[in-house]
């Protein structure tokens, strides 16, 4: 979906496709038969954005396989779908059993990260619609917290300097600017946006810069503009937003509110959960792990990294952190010129939601998809956004 903004660019917004992963090209391409295509139709629209995640293997078909690459984008066009960012975090098996820490691996100091970014950026140049010319691709940001020391730091850096300079180059050969975006999250080495400045502006080159997702954002209960405007003034390059929202419990102290939590504690996804305290921000690497007596202040309200439905926050005594991602939209989008022009709902956690939350047939996850994306149209319309045909 694309909207003029009030200065004449264009903004655009997709849905993440790794709400129904696939490992391999075959798998993707049935993605874009069963799903994206029927989003699409349900919202009435001759186009749709998608910001397709490509695991490694379909990833190194695309990247090396000339005509693999030509049969995507023709089934792209002949669905009524366009690609202009991909998710490049996860790396393998998003669709397994128990991700977990699993997402986290390969790091930014393991040359297969690289490798896999920069087959991710060509296959985007040769993706992106032929009226349009800069493509976006999130990524992990930098590694998780543990074993990330010194020398292992150097080289994620040493990495990040090498594949800004394969993006120059890959300009230079096609016409089509590639940028890459370190994804904030709670656990992580850069689990805020303030965690990003540091590393981001020692990288310093334009094709590396951040991808605020407003669901990390808030669980750890960054203030929106308080955090965008210091990447302004920091000069750090807002690659895309992921429009996401995180699980809210005002109350954790009754035990209502934690049965409630308890039914989002699942086994596939880790589901940090964080309170700010007069101390700092405290925090779990789980849910059912901030559920045990003691672990964590409950004083305070929690967040957790649970991607919950946009239109549809969870039944009290819970919510979702909606405002924030709002409060974030109308800084990124809202004032004269756009902070950035990439917009992905982000929602993949449908299946883990608890059972009588779930979508049970196609149908029902289309409808879902499809409503989130409304509900971000309208608040892009409500800032003063066009919807284009």
């Amino acid at each position: 979906m694309r909207f003029r903004h009030p200065d004449g660019s264009t903004v655009h917004l997709a849905y993440c496709t790794n709400v129904h992963p696939a490992e391999t090209l075959d798998g993707v391409l049935a993605q874009l038969r069963d799903h994206c295509e029927p989003v699409r139709r349900r919202l009435g629209r001759d186009r749709l954005g998608i910001g397709l995640w490509l695991a490694k293997d379909a990833a190194h078909t695309l990247d090396t396989d000339p005509a693999a690459l030509r049969g995507l984008r023709r089934a792209l066009d002949r669905r009524g779908l366009e690609v202009v960012t991909l998710n490049g975090f996860p790396y393998e098996g998003f669709g397994a059993e128990e991700v977990k820490y699993r997402v986290y691996r390969p790091d930014w100091a393991d040359p297969a990260r690289l490798h896999h970014t920069a087959a991710l950026a060509r296959v985007l140049a040769a993706l992106l619609p032929s009226d349009v010319t800069e493509g976006s691709v999130s990524t992990l940001p930098l590694a998780w917290r543990t074993a990330h020391d010194a020398s292992r730091a150097e080289a994620a850096r040493t990495a990040l300097r090498t594949l800004a300079e394969r993006l120059d180059a890959l300009q230079d050969l096609t016409g089509r600017s590639i940028r890459v975006g370190l994804e904030p999250e709670p656990g992580c080495v850069v689990e805020t946006t303030r965690d990003a400045i540091a590393p981001l502006t020692a990288i310093a080159h334009d094709r590396i810069g951040i991808c605020v997702d407003t669901c990390h954002l808030a669980t750890s209960f960054e203030d929106p503009h308080t955090a965008l405007d210091a990447l302004t003034e920091a000069r750090v390059r807002i690659v895309k937003s992921q429009l996401s929202a995180a699980l809210h419990a005002e109350h954790p102290h009754r035990p209502e509110v934690r049965d409630a939590l308890a039914a989002f504690a699942e086994p596939r996804f880790l589901h940090q959960t964080r309170t700010a305290t007069s101390a700092g921000l405290r925090g779990t690497d789980d849910l059912d792990e901030a559920l045990s007596a003691g672990t964590l202040p409950d004083g305070a309200p929690w967040r957790a990294h649970f991607h919950v439905p946009l239109h549809a926050a969870p039944a009290a005594p819970l919510t979702s952190t909606l405002p924030v991602l709002k409060a974030a939209l109308t800084r990124l989008v809202g004032g004269p010129h756009p902070l950035t022009h990439h917009l992905e709902v982000e929602t993949y956690t449908w299946q883990a939601l608890p059972p009588e939350l779930r979508p049970r047939a196609r149908a029902q996850l289309t409808d879902g998809i499809a409503a989130e994306l409304a509900l971000a149209r309208d608040l892009l319309t409500d800032l003063g956004l066009k919807e284009l045909p």
